[in-house]
């Protein structure tokens, strides 16, 4: 979908800007889905593939982020001046802010704070609002690329279905 969705119009690649969404796609999407249910599968093992999963999706957000930045530049518009803008900059932030502060604190191997269970809740918490912020954001920037409603709901509906799986 985020292929579908980089490649509008006419399935072309459109360099830089084609990377934005297929990155962001990839990352708030697609990796900290995934990440979140891996979590919920419970262990030792499963805990430390959701934070690998997490931060390579923290780094297909900040592509995304890099993508967009140096379109701005090369077509010399500013810069987070809509709220689409802004509000993607913060998830990306948080995104890797949520990502270190479970490395730093609540690695079952290194954490430096790993039973505490405030932290544990905090953390789970803003990953949950950071992921359902960054999907409704993630199809309103798709209904700025297009009003198909194929398109759309293809996008959309998936995201709808997956939400009681992922964000509960």
């Amino acid at each position: 979908m985020g292929a579908c969705v980089a490649t509008r119009p006419k399935w072309r690649w459109r360099s830089p800007f084609s990377w934005h969404p297929l990155l962001m796609t990839w990352g708030l999407i697609g990796c900290a889905g995934i990440s979140a249910v891996t979590k919920k599968m419970g262990g030792y093992k499963n805990t430390k593939n959701h934070g690998l999963i997490a931060m390579m999706g923290a780094i297909f957000a900040c592509g995304g982020l890099y993508a967009i930045y140096h379109n701005k530049n090369l077509y010399e518009r500013p810069h987070f001046t809509s709220y689409h803008g802004k509000i993607g900059l913060l998830l990306v932030i948080s995104s890797v802010t949520v990502g270190l502060i479970g490395a730093i604190f609540l690695h079952p191997d290194f954490g430096i704070d790993k039973t505490n269970q405030k932290i544990r809740r905090i953390h789970k918490m803003c990953a949950r609002i950071m992921l359902a912020s960054a999907w409704a954001l993630a199809f309103q920037g798709v209904t700025k690329i297009s009003s198909d409603p194929l398109v759309l709901a293809c996008y959309g509906v998936p995201l709808l279905l997956l939400a009681p799986f992922t964000l509960i």
